[in-house]
């Protein structure tokens, strides 16, 4: 097995200068970017409902950025020296407990029915996930407080037995039907999340059980004091009880919510970073993971789409990470892949199933099934993966759903919505005039989902994300104001 630098598209490293390691060290300071824009969001808030959509703008300049054609294929300098690495790493992660602090301390100031809990479920959650990625970079080390500082970012998101099962059960497993995190040929994320967050649970209780010295031990044995999978719970339960008893109701609910979709977002990457790969062998190979040469991704997720590396060689630290030509490619980098996952899964499937029978890998390797019949060998693996339950007819309030025009399902949608925040806001702060209270939060819902409908109009049209997303983010701000405007002016006439 040779690294990649026979493939003519990748470039050998060279013994880097002063500034060659200044230039490398400072493009991985994109790595700031989502920790950095939760905290512009958060250090600016309370936000009016019309003004927090605009802090989606950097996660569609991600999105943007992730999907252009601009490829990172250098290979490191095995000379770079690790510790303006490591600093940015320690950087991240105290910004992490940072961001999480903010968002206890907004929601002191902002009411639990704010839009400003929605951001916190598409921006803080985010940029939690991402935090993910820095853990997985600590838990990896050799020294124990680096591990211990993974494992309490790990405990911030109420995912600390990832810290066993990834280390004990994963890269051991990975690539085979023992493993719980090996998405498998045809399955469809939502069919994964329900399989593997709780078989990864199991599994890292099983491991550490085996660690203590006797798998039939009970939840009383003395032993369980060292069980670390114990340990993590006791810290995530403190960290919800102080947020509870010192910050109030509402943060504590959005400290959940932002681990909640961290754990979403990391299932998602661990979902289509070995969807459909097959293990020939003891030995991880470097065609057992997928990566990707996006620019973003690389710079931006401190090393992850080097994941192929990152299994053959666990050890080594991010910004040592190879490229290899054998590795599957991903259609795209990490933040545009994980969208494709989430909104696109049929789509992904198809792009990723191409490319396993291109490069002969996953089902196509051992010629069980045909490379020019790829699309017929997903379809059979989906409904043998889907069992009965492929079989079973719509019921019957799926049927009258279906048989709603479009307008009536949104409609539906934005007067439940506008319902249950009525009631909501008039619970939390006993606000009268429900009905015009109710008509307002309608109009709202409709001025948001008008602006996101003409940006996704605006992108087909021109094929760019960013310019539509920001006039149909800075129309929905427009709109939202003047509407905002016209109400204070009633409500003091009146």
């Amino acid at each position: 097995m040779t690294a990649a630098t026979a493939d003519t598209d990748v470039v050998a490293a060279s013994p880097p200068s002063f500034l060659g390691v200044v230039s490398i060290w400072a493009r991985h300071l994109l790595s700031l970017w989502f920790p950095l824009s939760a905290l512009a969001f958060l250090w600016t808030g309370p936000h009016p409902w019309w003004m927090a959509p605009l802090f989606m703008l950097p996660m569609v300049a991600a999105h943007q950025l992730d999907v252009s054609m601009r490829a990172e294929r250098r290979q490191p300098a095995e000379s770079l020296p690790a510790w303006p690495f490591d600093l940015l790493v320690y950087t991240l992660t105290a910004l992490h407990f940072l961001v999480i602090f903010e968002v206890l301390r907004l929601f002191t100031v902002q009411s639990f029915f704010s839009v400003d809990m929605i951001f916190v479920h598409l921006l803080v959650g985010s940029a939690s996930g991402f935090s993910i990625i820095t853990a997985h970079e600590l838990i990896h080390r050799k020294k124990p407080w680096e591990q211990q500082l993974g494992r309490l970012i790990l405990c911030t998101v109420l995912y600390e037995h990832f810290y066993t099962e990834h280390l004990r059960g994963h890269h051991v497993r990975v690539g085979t039907d023992d493993d719980p995190a090996t998405a498998r040929f045809g399955e469809s994320f939502e069919g994964f999340f329900r399989r593997t967050v709780p078989a990864q649970f199991r599994s890292a209780w099983k491991l550490e059980k085996e660690r203590l010295g006797d798998t039939e031990m009970g939840l009383l044995d003395r032993r369980m004091l060292g069980n670390r999978i114990l340990h993590g719970f006791a810290v995530e339960g403190l960290l919800m009880v102080v947020a509870l008893v010192f910050f109030g109701w509402a943060s504590l609910f959005a400290f959940v919510l932002q681990a909640v979709t961290a754990v979403r977002l990391l299932e998602a990457v661990n979902y289509f970073e070995h969807w459909g790969l097959m293990r020939r062998g003891r030995r991880v190979r470097t065609v057992d993971s997928w990566d990707t040469h996006a620019w973003f991704t690389y710079y931006g997720l401190i090393g992850l789409s080097r994941h192929a590396d990152h299994h053959a060689w666990p050890a080594r630290p991010y910004q040592q990470l190879r490229v290899w030509q054998d590795a599957p490619l991903l259609p795209a980098g990490y933040v545009a892949t994980v969208d494709m996952v989430m909104a696109d899964n049929r789509g992904f499937q198809e792009q990723a199933t191409a490319e396993l029978a291109r490069r002969r890998l996953g089902p196509f390797e051992d010629g069980s099934a045909d490379p020019e019949s790829a699309g017929e060998a997903l379809a059979a693996a989906q409904r043998e993966l889907a069992g009965p339950r492929a079989e079973r007819p719509p019921s019957s309030l799926g049927r009258a759903w279906k048989s709603l025009p479009i307008w009536g399902r949104v409609g539906l949608v934005l007067s439940l919505i506008a319902a249950l925040t009525t009631a909501g806001v008039q619970w939390e702060t006993g606000a009268a005039a429900p009905l015009a209270m109710f008509g307002l939060h309608f109009w709202n819902l409709v001025i948001v989902t008008g602006g996101i409908i003409a940006a996704r109009r605006l992108k087909e049209r021109w094929g760019v994300l960013l310019p539509a997303f920001a006039l149909g983010l800075g129309g929905i701000a427009l709109v939202g104001w003047l509407t905002q405007s016209v109400v204070l002016a009633v409500s003091q006439v009146g």
